[in-house]
């Protein structure tokens, strides 16, 4: 118990007790220092593998600057979106989007070139709980483009169908 303690003061790597304590207490204190989980003997070897790969799982998906973080990331020609970062760039440059705005740009820029109905932007956007108009919509593309017009006067890449709804253009 010492050691884990020692350990968390410098490291968050993973760890898995392994242990002939089976007492409730001790589970109980090794899991509030720190432990990621704690295996009482005996125990089988299927069952440690599966447990140390949930533990990886686990430590792999906040680490920082992992593969899963990276695909996360929307590149689209001059455009770059971080969801995690909640962070959007044209062309090198900021983009300061509100949480709707950003919510919106990145249901469009997912699948460029396919139309998306107003409906289906109100759903990526908002709650199920939250109503607003459609048209409400049609103002938040009206901010985002021009948000985007003061980094590139030449924006042009999210494209009405009236009628229908809107799209990212391909390329």
């Amino acid at each position: 118990m010492e050691l884990l303690r020692q350990l968390r003061r410098q490291s968050e790597v993973p760890l898995i007790f392994l242990t002939s304590k089976d007492e409730e207490i001790d589970e109980v204190l090794g899991l509030t220092l720190g432990a990621d989980d704690y295996i009482k003997k005996p125990f089988s070897q299927r069952l440690l593998l599966e447990r140390v790969k949930a533990v990886i799982r686990r430590t792999a998906a906040i680490a920082p600057g992992t593969e899963e973080e990276t695909s996360q990331i929307i590149k689209r020609g001059e455009l770059t979106l971080d969801p995690l970062r909640h962070a959007c760039m044209w062309n090198g440059q900021n983009v300061t989007l509100t949480v709707t705005e950003f919510l919106i740009l990145q249901s469009l820029a997912t699948r460029p070139g396919f139309v998306k109905s107003r409906d289906a932007l109100m759903d990526a956007a908002y709650d199920d709980q939250v109503y607003v108009d459609d048209r409400t919509i049609d103002s938040h593309i009206k901010r985002i483009r021009k948000k985007f017009r003061m980094v590139d006067k030449s924006f042009d890449q999210i494209e009405t169908l009236y009628g229908v709804g809107y799209k990212y253009k391909e390329g």
